[in-house]
């Protein structure tokens, strides 16, 4: 007999999902603003948070099914569905997160997640084999994989990809959609016919509305636990969002002047006559695979890409797990200017400032030419940042 489904409870399975998806998303496009212990510890929220997002909206959706009689869930299957769920979650936003975030690696990624969530189906649906015989069309099958991979495939593109984001409501919210549009389009191909007679005449040890109520409350609690994480403290809101603050233990050397602002929050007027902020003596780039710091007088300019950033030594172009937001702040505003919402220039590196047409670009020293693009509403503010240093060529627009 064909399966339908409580509406109730699908509801609440898809709330389950967004809820999941929303706090998961939230703590992945982090990843790159953390360092050290901080970002392992946001990548596990993310983990968590999405496996357990996942997975209990599997479960909610498998308790809105009407079945015939009732049903023993056995644990076995039920424990390592969760387990697979987490585990290959974890191991995709790993994949994903380290390192620069190429397609090629964004989707085998996504793949791998796509096809531990089918698993993590089906795993589950042999939970019902002690009560039911589950037929299902292999049809339905293969688009619920589809459907589970286009699902990893978006969450990923999301969280490490994307270069400008929608509302992340509207993110969670397509997340959530297409994960139970996984479980459903699953669903729609089982079948199922009851055991045994007297296996329908049992009387349910627990009422599956309370056990979906229970599941759904549990999953809402992990991830609330983890969006706490989210709210910045007080006394500790500067060491994410003050300038120059170290970004972690290992990855800069102490700062070389106090901060601007208190321990409350900004100082007033943007900290004018205030102390001077804090700079980063070290920035953490990539080469070979290889993680090393480099002193902010190394750096001609800085690129971003996504949620990461190329820094530009004169010749070569190094790979940062920082956004540019995150540059920006551990840099000296006395010898680097924001020029453009996605570049950064070394001012003692400039050897010329063109303009083109409303806009204009600089050219820097370097082994390597390089010219960086200046937006409209910069391109005057730099011109007095460097006037007296910087000759502009003659035939540059006044």
């Amino acid at each position: 007999m064909p399966v339908t489904h409580e509406p109730w409870l699908v509801a609440l399975s898809l709330a389950v999902a967004i809820q999941g998806s929303y706090v998961g998303l939230s703590l992945a496009v982090r990843l790159s603003a953390a360092e050290g212990v901080r970002r392992r510890l946001r990548l596990a929220g993310a983990s968590l948070s999405l496996g357990v997002g996942i997975w209990s909206m599997h479960f909610v959706g498998m308790l809105a099914a009407q079945l015939p009689g009732t049903v023993d869930f056995l644990v076995f299957p039920t424990l390592l569905s969760f387990l697979v769920c987490v585990i290959v979650v974890g191991l995709a936003l790993v994949a994903a997160s380290f390192g620069r975030p190429t397609p090629l690696r964004i989707a085998a990624a996504a793949v791998f997640m796509g096809l531990g969530i089918a698993s993590m189906h089906y795993i589950g649906m042999t939970a019902l084999h002690r009560s039911l015989h589950l037929h299902h069309d292999w049809r339905l099958i293969a688009a619920s994989v589809v459907i589970a991979i286009a699902a990893s495939s978006l969450a990923l593109w999301l969280g490490f990809g994307a270069r400008r984001h929608p509302p992340l409501i509207v993110s969670a919210t397509a997340l959530g959609l297409a994960i139970a549009g996984m479980h459903y389009t699953a669903m729609a191909g089982l079948e199922v016919e009851p055991m045994t007679m007297g296996a329908a005449l049992l009387p349910p040890a627990l009422s599956v509305d309370l056990l979906a109520i229970v599941v759904a409350v549990v999953a809402f609690l992990v991830s609330g636990i983890f969006l706490l994480t989210l709210v910045p403290d007080r006394g500790r809101v500067m060491g994410e969002t003050a300038p120059g603050l170290p970004i972690g233990e290992d990855a800069l050397s102490p700062p070389t002047s106090s901060a601007a602002a208190g321990p409350m929050g900004p100082a007033p007027l943007g900290g004018v006559g205030g102390p001077p902020r804090r700079v980063a003596t070290r920035i953490p780039v990539e080469r070979a695979g290889v993680t090393q710091l480099i002193a902010p007088d190394e750096v001609f300019a800085v690129h971003a890409n996504a949620h990461y950033t190329y820094l530009f030594n004169g010749t070569d172009d190094l790979f940062c797990s920082l956004s540019i937001s995150e540059i920006e702040t551990r840099l000296d505003p006395a010898r680097f200017a924001r020029v453009h919402r996605s570049h950064i220039v070394a001012l003692d590196r400039i050897v010329a400032i063109r303009r083109v047409g409303d806009t204009g670009h600089v050219e820097l020293a370097g082994g390597a030419r390089r010219t960086v693009p200046v937006s409209r509403s910069k391109l005057a503010s730099l011109r007095a940042q460097v006037q007296g240093r910087v000759p502009e060529p003659q035939n540059a627009a006044q």
